[in-house]
């Protein structure tokens, strides 16, 4: 992690040094040596870093030299962040005057003087770290990619290496548990399908039994021993090549490669396995998805994804390891609930539960014992024998990350245990943090999602929920691989985690701060001003004090994320934060933001979503870096709550300033008129854009800006009520736009809505449309999500009509007070997976057409009319038969409570007071 903390210093170098200032002469000369300096210790951090981790290196001073530097590259980020705050405050913006030129020098002096002392200071640490390097020995190392696995994996043991995964290819068939389908499958592939050379990959995260359950399936197959060429190990790669070519070239040979970690392995082994249609096979195993789609240029592929044990087989092998011995294989009844909690803490992860039974296994079979391995996982993790393997093992995936992709894995261990994180929050606190760079091409926003994607790719991130594009929702890692995190973010001084049973004290310059406790004498003790980001998770916390604390004495904080907490007020001196860039406030009590938010120059992302603040001060027109801004003020006491309307914010003019913004959400235009609409003209930037309050006499001037923006890709306006109406029409479409909601009434369908090519999602709302929009949408190429809500269609027939709607995954109509009957041809919808039908009075009778939706896989009715629901029972109902097919039905009815339990579905109503 030095070599991370020097990348990230340099990164921070380079930047400073595009700076022109003449503030402190000689600071340029300083920092170009501190530069060539660190870029001549770079080429050996890989290597000291892995030798500072190995447990088998003796030497203290190695981890001491790693840790230095690590200090000193902390320092460097520090000093120059200082120096970036000291030319803002001598040069603030819209200071140009003849006073300012002189009394900035005079204002500035002792700063200048304490900053050029520490800058020398750091070049003298570090020229002396550089020296010490050589007692080392270090070796230069590859600086692309990841590090090899290889050399990574090994535990020298009394003069020998040992491999903690060579146990894996060693076990007896009698003891694996829970494979019995994914073997299946891969026989299946095996034995049957095409004459092809084939490529079968067991894709997964450390630990699930990739290796077990791959070497069980090549072992069964294993018919003829012919002798291997002699000297393969001696040639060179054209020789071998060719050698194991021509002895392979007549033969259905079976070939297995475990644990592959290179991406482009396929390209090295292609040539040397002949496609002769006899049938062949080649099995592998990897942790990174990559290395068996990059199998696919060349060979048919199949991927097995291998999943964590179900809970049962889970609990059948615990108990199949710990009592295999005694009490004929079964956990007697004193201690089941307590070897149920310690399974349960291992979530399935068979490597782990195979290690934990083996550790249990030698402890005497009592409460007592078993509830202190329990109560001690996390301590047992670090020092137990039985258990080292199993954290070395999931430690290899951490260990072989390219050094980009390192604080990013890093990150979730700042979140609590079982914490599914907002895909969003999460990629936007990593370019907050700088972990990611934009390539001019991309935002860093763009770049987080790639190195999430990378990070699900190898197995390391978990997908907890996706939205209905697949696309990531909420991640999360699992919790023995975040064991493995908390460990390597104490050493590393990544983040220091505050929570009810740990350590209140910070130890050392820890850069972040996690607090999941209501301890308030926590807060108050703690030494603030050298965190970087400050994450507080605890939703009863009181913080006002601790903010207060912050606003004063923090000079570095580049990330506050507060979300959730009962936080009530944002102190006058907010903007003290000068190098903030990311403000999470959603879901807190604040009413107010100061009008100092202006001076939070380097502001990058505000979210104030779900807050009390519904009126933003004029001053946040000068954060020209800005790029998201997300409001929303939820106000029920509104006119039209019923139909769901909720605040945006009032904003001044001068938006156009902002001219970074990417994301501005949600903005009430009543207030600034059609002068701030106009305004946004000049947001060329825009990619989601939300209206609220949107008035009659707005409609030309939206229509205007839309054209105007190229990037937008999310359009969301609302009306100030339900009987306003508004003219969209656009001289012509948003040529990116992919979603669209709109919440007002329409004269008829905007002509451009049936062009938007790229358009995955439509939400039409109290549009009272007289002639029936799926005609007109029917076609959209993309459409995945649509709703009509609201009365947005006004008349009494809804028409499916065959061929339209090919790929729409989601169907939600709620609340069409005039709609009687809804006709569904049989050829269209045919990708329909989920259907929600909500308050439809006058529909009577189940559309008959679902019957043919044969990809449907949950259908939800909610307080539809008694007739309706009583033609589905499936008792006594005529219309039972048409729904018959899907997975689940659920029905909500306040007409009495029922409850039907099938085995291929659920049905139930919910009775509710009137």
């Amino acid at each position: 992690m030095a070599e991370t903390a020097v990348i990230s210093a340099l990164g921070e170098v380079f930047q400073l040094l595009k700076v022109k200032t003449n503030l402190l002469r000689g600071v340029h000369k300083d920092f170009l040596d501190i530069k060539d300096e660190l870029e001549s210790i770079q080429i050996f951090l890989k290597d000291a870093d892995r030798r500072a981790a190995d447990e088998a290196e003796t030497n203290e001073g190695i981890r001491t030299w790693v840790k230095h530097m690590r200090e000193a590259s902390f320092r460097i980020e520090d000093i120059i962040d200082e120096y970036l705050r000291l030319i803002h405050t001598a040069n603030p913006p819209g200071s140009g005057s003849v006073f300012n030129k002189i009394t900035s020098p005079i204002k500035t002096l002792i700063p200048r003087h304490k900053i050029a002392s520490e800058i020398q200071d750091i070049k003298l640490t570090i020229h002396g770290i550089k020296e010490r390097s050589v007692r080392y020995n270090f070796q230069i190392s590859n600086e692309q990619g990841s590090s090899n696995s290889s050399n990574t994996t090994e535990e020298k043991e009394n003069g020998r290496w040992r491999d903690p995964r060579l146990s894996s290819l060693f076990i007896e068939e009698t003891e694996i548990v829970g494979f019995e389908g994914p073997k299946e499958e891969l026989y299946g592939w095996l034995l049957e399908g095409s004459a092809e050379r084939t490529v079968i990959s067991v894709v997964g995260m450390g630990g699930l039994g990739k290796t077990t359950l791959a070497k069980l399936v090549f072992d069964s197959q294993k018919e003829t021993e012919d002798p291997l060429p002699k000297k393969l190990h001696k040639m060179d790669d054209r020789s071998l090549i060719t050698e194991v070519r021509k002895y392979l070239e007549h033969k259905r040979y079976l070939i297995f490669f475990d644990d592959v970690w290179q991406e482009d392995f396929s390209d090295q082994v292609e040539f040397a396995m002949p496609n002769n249609n006899k049938g062949s096979r080649i099995i592998i195993t990897t942790r990174i998805m990559q290395v068996a789609d990059f199998f696919k240029k060349s060979f048919l592929v199949h991927v097995h994804n291998l999943q964590l044990l179900t809970p049962n087989k889970a609990w059948e092998l615990f108990c199949k390891k710990v009592f295999r011995y005694d009490l004929g294989g079964r956990c007697p009844p004193e201690l089941e609930a307590v070897a149920k909690e310690i399974v349960q803490k291992f979530k399935q992860l068979p490597l782990a539960i195979v290690a934990v039974a083996g550790l249990l296994s030698t402890k005497s079979k009592t409460m007592i014992e078993w509830q202190k391995v329990s109560q001690n996982l996390s301590l047992e993790l670090g020092c137990n024998t039985h258990l080292t393997s199993l954290t070395k093992i999931l430690s290899l995936s951490y260990d072989g990350l390219p050094h980009y992709l390192k604080p990013c894995i890093l990150y979730f261990g700042l979140y609590p245990e079982d914490f599914a994180i907002h895909h969003r929050r999460l990629t936007q606190q990593w370019a907050a943090e700088g972990f990611v760079k934009s390539d001019g091409r991309r935002t860093p926003e763009q770049v987080a999602e790639e190195y999430l994607s990378e990070l699900i790719q190898r197995s390391l991130v978990q997908v907890s929920d996706v939205n209905f594009e697949g696309k990531v929702h909420t991640c999360q890692v699992h919790d023995l691989l975040r064991e493995v995190i908390i460990r390597k973010m104490k050493d590393l001084s990544f983040c220091h985690c505050m929570h009810d049973d740990g350590e209140s004290l910070v130890v050392g310059k820890t850069r972040r701060l996690s607090i999941t406790t209501s301890h308030n004498n926590v807060l108050k003790s703690s030494n603030i001003s050298h965190f970087r980001a400050i994450h507080v998770f605890h939703k009863s916390v009181s913080l006002e004090h601790f903010v207060g604390k912050l606003c004063s004495k923090s000079r570095i904080l580049k990330v506050l994320d507060i979300e959730g907490t009962s936080l009530n007020h944002i102190p006058k001196n907010l903007g003290n934060l000068f190098h903030l860039r990311y403000l999470n406030l959603k879901s807190t009590k604040i009413k107010v933001l100061p009008k100092s938010v202006g001076e939070l120059q380097n502001l990058e992302i505000l979210d104030i979503t779900y807050t009390l603040v519904h009126e933003i001060p004029r001053e946040i027109n000068k954060l020209t870096k800005l790029r998201h801004l997300f409001a929303l003020h939820r106000n029920y006491e509104e006119k039209y709550s019923l139909f769901g309307f909720t605040s945006g914010v009032k904003m001044e003019k001068g938006i156009k300033n902002m001219a970074s913004l990417q994301k501005l959400y949600y903005v009430e235009v009543n207030h600034g008129g059609v002068d701030l609409i106009q305004e946004m003209k000049m947001l060329s930037q825009l990619r989601r854009l939300g209206l609220r309050h949107v008035r009659r006499e707005h409609g030309e001037a939206i229509s205007a800006v839309i054209v105007e923006l190229k990037h937008l890709e999310d359009l969301n306006i609302t009306t100030i009520g339900e009987d306003e109406s508004i003219n969209l029409n656009f001289v012509s479409s948003p040529p990116q736009l992919q979603a669209l909601h709109l919440k007002a009434k329409l004269d008829t369908l905007p002509e451009w809505i049936p062009k938007l090519e790229y358009l995955v999602e439509i939400k039409l709302a109290l549009s009272y449309l007289k002639n029936d929009p799926l005609q007109s949408l029917k076609n959209l190429p993309n459409l995945l999500k649509f709703g009509l809500w609201d009365n947005a269609y006004d008349g009494e027939i809804l028409h499916f009509q065959i061929g339209g709607f090919l790929k729409l995954k989601r169907l939600n109509l709620r609340r069409l007070n005039r709609v009687n009957s809804i006709l569904i041809d049989e050829g269209t919808l045919i990708s329909l997976e989920y259907l929600n039908m909500d308050r439809i009075p006058q529909l009577k009778e189940v559309p008959s057409g679902i019957r043919s939706l044969d990809k449907l896989k949950d259908i939800n009715f909610t307080e539809m009319p008694s007739e309706f629901v009583e033609s589905i029972d499936p008792d006594k109902g005529k219309d039972y038969m048409i729904i018959k097919h899907v997975p689940l039905v659920s029905i909500h009815h306040s007409s009495g409570p029922k409850f039907y339990d099938y085995a291929i579905r659920t049905i139930h109503s919910s009775s509710k007071q009137s």
